[in-house]
């Protein structure tokens, strides 16, 4: 993935009023299960989160919530820095990385980059240059005129991520998007995705299952209880260097592993082994 040159951005410097506010959201289901209950999260701006849990918790059902993809059965959602539509969200301030690339297979890299501004009424010409940029961000200028099939599975899924920078969101929501991967690819999209994040101070709230992935990416982390999923504790990550490469193999990086899994632990309901 390559960025332009740019400043990082703390977190802070797009901090002003949340971004995004649950308050005790709860979610049943048509068969009765209750998959959420009390589900409480304030989002700033400018913070990467992870929301981290184990199967089953609710974890991609708060994000569906969120971004307006299944209504919650009780509690509130409040958007304090967005111009709300007549559907109660906001306006063009949200894009969606699924778990899988979800491409269309009839179209090349650049179409399906379209398709979001396509819904808003830009042609292709017309978007031609934001289209352009969006792939050059990923690290995928090249391979405009490319078709899913002639993409491995990293590359696919970096088609996923242009499309949904493409139309420059506040929120990124992203939904275990590398959990299909190869470890070796899926390390280096996290250090894309880090990069990009720090690049253009954008806000991320990012689902998986891995404490390692979660202790690398976030700057906070929020674990969630199993079934009905609530949050079970929610902490700040500062470290004292880069997060690269070499930060992964450090002694930092081990107890922030270490104290994020007593955390999950605790959430899961495991007894400890001794």
């Amino acid at each position: 993935m390559t960025l332009p040159n740019a400043t990082a951005v703390h977190p802070a410097d797009a901090r002003k009023r949340p971004l995004v506010v649950m308050d005790k959201v709860s979610k049943v289901f048509s068969n009765g299960t209750l998959a959420l209950s009390d589900m409480s999260l304030t989002v700033e701006g400018g913070e990467f989160i992870s929301l981290l849990g184990p199967s089953g918790c609710g974890k991609s059902t708060a994000l569906r919530i969120i971004a307006g993809l299944g209504a919650a059965s009780g509690g509130s959602i409040d958007w304090p820095s967005s111009r709300i539509n007549s559907k109660g969200l906001p306006e063009g301030d949200i894009s969606f990385v699924f778990q899988e690339p979800t491409l269309l297979p009839w179209k090349t890299v650049f179409g399906n980059v379209h398709l979001p501004l396509k819904l808003r009424g830009m042609s292709k010409a017309v978007a031609y240059d934001q289209i352009m940029a969006s792939l050059a961000t990923v690290g995928l200028k090249d391979f405009a005129d490319a078709y899913p099939r002639e993409l491995s599975g990293g590359m696919k899924m970096r088609v996923s991520i242009a499309r949904a920078l493409v139309t420059k969101p506040k929120l990124l929501l992203m939904d275990e998007p590398f959990a299909a991967l190869d470890e070796i690819t899926r390390q280096k999209l996290n250090d894309d995705v880090l990069r990009l994040w720090q690049a253009t101070g954008i806000t991320v709230i990012f689902v998986t299952h891995s404490v390692y992935e979660s202790a690398y990416l976030s700057n906070r982390i929020v674990v969630m209880k199993a079934r009905p999923g609530r949050v079970h504790t929610d902490f700040p990550l500062v470290t004292s260097g880069e997060r690269d490469p070499l930060y992964r193999s450090s002694e930092e990086y081990r107890q922030v592993c270490e104290k994020v899994s007593r955390s999950l632990i605790e959430a899961i309901g495991w007894p400890e082994a001794h």
